[in-house]
């Protein structure tokens, strides 16, 4: 079988050859820059799915490398309006530079990654068997041909695949714009902050995150339009420009100076000057190629983080790519061109396009607006108060701007097949026995025990099968030896080996709102798939093929057409 294709040798393009590796997956990573990382402003705030993902794929120093803010808080002209304690809820802030260069050192251990950088794409065709890609090395101008079984374009928001497969990307060019800085100072406070028109003249908001040694992300929210022509901009940098000049010390001094109430000693690390857009490409799917990351979708107004949605792109789509890759020639069972590769556009499109639609929605209450209106909206704190944790949810990558999101699902149990319990006060039915957590949303993270016995974390199980998840209180009082073979354990164990997709079995103590002897079906990313009562086989096996596309056939017939990527042309170069 031929390796995965991924194109862009990002975070996102990394972290999806990895999760391929995690499922013994090979892949081809072609890059067309040289592979150094160089540092910048970008950064991206991680939660606890997105955390959990990078340390199971391979790179366990993203806490390590990352800022852990305790606290956030928002402020507007010299009063506090909002503080929000994470304790309880670790939000990680790590440099984008940072990222990359992590996960590149977790690549170069794994044998089944190939980097190959120096390599431009220029064409793509696809057939019934695969995609072949021919990419130019602008060094010494030598073209090769790849063969791929399936192609991933995470070539960032100008993506070449995009273009070649003729996928529109609408949206909206410029929705925010700011100035970004990263800055090595020492700062009167230690929590996030944005500040909504702070005391000092000049800026409408002005926000600090902490990064890791000392060093803190600077934003301020600019007027619309084009840079300023006191400031430089740097074509061949990876954000719209690098800002320089009078106009950005002018900036960053006011701002420290307004914080700390004379100027601290601050050494300026690298600045940009970034618009926000936002679009979403039409389709995340021709044939066998796919689309993620910055060339899917780009949403970075009020602080959201496009990366890491991207990185969700990426554990969506492993584990589908992975059951197709591994699926026998002419064996039954989802086909590549099926409902289970089409999963991933319907649920990561599907949930990028609600992040959007509550941006439209939520930008006439947080941005000023003009004139009289403008001056109203300034004059009501109340106002303002009442709509600020919106404005948190962006910079903190919660609620619908940025948290988890929970996607369509197969219903809970199988229709006709509804498992009852008997109890004192008579029959239940499985919805009274329902979790807490709903059918596609991620499930959280508790302990588990293995089945033999070694004690874990559901979270750092994802990633390589899916799990079969038993309730059983009172399990961590027992040696393992005398719960292994009694109860439901043997019947759960024939279940999940029987079952049409890689399955491993788990047991904890308790589950929120769940009863004993539920058996929840867990996905590879994490979000629930349904709820059985007990080792029931049948129900499970329907679950698990929903899950997978559907119901096997009888026999395996031939996959759709894919659609065109580009004109056929005939091939004047071997394919490699």
């Amino acid at each position: 079988m031929d390796p995965v294709i991924v194109v862009g040798a990002g975070p996102v393009g990394l972290a999806l050859a990895l999760a391929l590796a995690r499922h013994e997956v090979p892949t081809v990573v072609l890059d067309e820059g040289s592979g150094l990382c160089p540092e910048g402003p970008r950064s991206v705030v991680l939660g606890a799915d997105t955390t959990a993902f990078l340390t199971r794929i391979g790179y366990p120093r993203a806490v390590s490398d990352s800022a852990l803010w305790d606290s956030f808080a928002i402020w507007r002209r010299r009063q506090e309006v909002l503080r929000i304690d994470l304790t309880d809820s670790p939000t990680f802030h790590l440099p984008q530079h940072r990222l990359q260069r992590g996960l590149r050192d977790a690549l170069t251990g794994t044998p089944l990654v190939k980097l190959v950088p120096l390599s431009r794409v220029t064409e793509l065709e696809q057939d019934h068997d695969g995609v072949s890609v021919r990419t130019h090395n602008p060094q010494d101008g030598t073209t090769t041909w790849w063969r791929g079984s399936h192609l991933v374009g995470c070539d960032g928001a100008r993506s070449t695949v995009r273009k070649l497969l003729k996928i529109r990307f609408p949206g909206r060019p410029a929705v925010d714009r700011n100035a970004v800085a990263t800055v090595r100072v020492d700062l009167p406070f230690d929590e996030a902050r944005l500040h909504r028109e702070p005391p000092w003249r000049g800026d409408r908001e002005a926000s600090a995150r902490p990064l890791p040694d000392g060093v803190w992300r600077l934003d301020w929210r600019l007027p619309p339009g084009r840079p300023a022509p006191t400031e430089t901009v740097d074509p061949h940098a990876t954000w719209p420009g690098i800002v320089t000049g009078d106009t950005l010390l002018t900036r960053v001094t006011a701002t420290l100076t307004g914080w700390c109430g004379e100027l601290p000693r601050f050494e300026l690390l690298a600045a940009a000057d970034h618009t926000a857009q936002q679009r979403l490409a039409a389709r995340f799917r021709s044939g066998r190629c796919f689309l993620a990351g910055d060339a899917a979708h780009l949403h970075g107004a009020l602080g959201m983080q496009n990366l890491a949605d991207g990185l969700r792109d990426a554990d969506n789509l492993a584990w589908r790519l992975a059951l197709a890759w591994h699926l026998p020639p002419g064996a039954g069972g989802p086909r590549p061109g099926g409902s289970l590769l089409d999963g991933y556009e319907s649920e990561r499109r599907g949930a990028v396009g609600a992040r959007l639609r509550a941006v439209d929605q939520a930008m006439p209450l947080l941005r000023p607006l003009r004139g009289w209106q403008q001056t109203r909206r300034s004059l009501l704190v109340g106002g303002f108060r009442k709509h600020a944790p919106l404005l948190a949810d962006g910079q903190l990558g919660t609620g619908r701007f940025g948290g988890a999101p929970a996607y369509p699902a197969a219903p809970s149990s199988v229709p006709g097949r509804v498992p009852v319990q008997r109890s004192a006060r008579g029959t239940t039915s499985l919805s009274e026995l329902l979790p807490a957590t709903a059918p596609g949303v991620l499930v959280p993270d508790l302990p588990v025990l293995s089945a033999d016995g070694t004690p874990d974390h559901l979270h750092a199980r994802l990633g390589a099968t899916f799990l079969l998840l038993l309730v059983a209180p009172g399990t961590a009082v027992w040696s393992a030896e005398h719960w292994l073979g009694a109860g439901l354990m043997p019947r759960l164990a024939e279940v999940a080996a029987a079952l049409p997709v890689p399955a491993e079995v788990l047991v904890t103590e308790e589950y929120p709102d769940a009863g004993p002897h539920t058996v929840l079906l867990i996905r590879p990313d994490g979000h629930l798939v349904g709820v059985t009562q007990g080792a029931a086989a049948d129900d499970l096996l329907a679950l698990a093929d929903r899950a997978r596309g559907g119901p096997a056939p009888l026999t395996g017939g031939p996959e759709p057409e894919p659609e065109p990527a580009v004109p056929a042309e005939p091939m004047d170069s071997p394919r490699a």
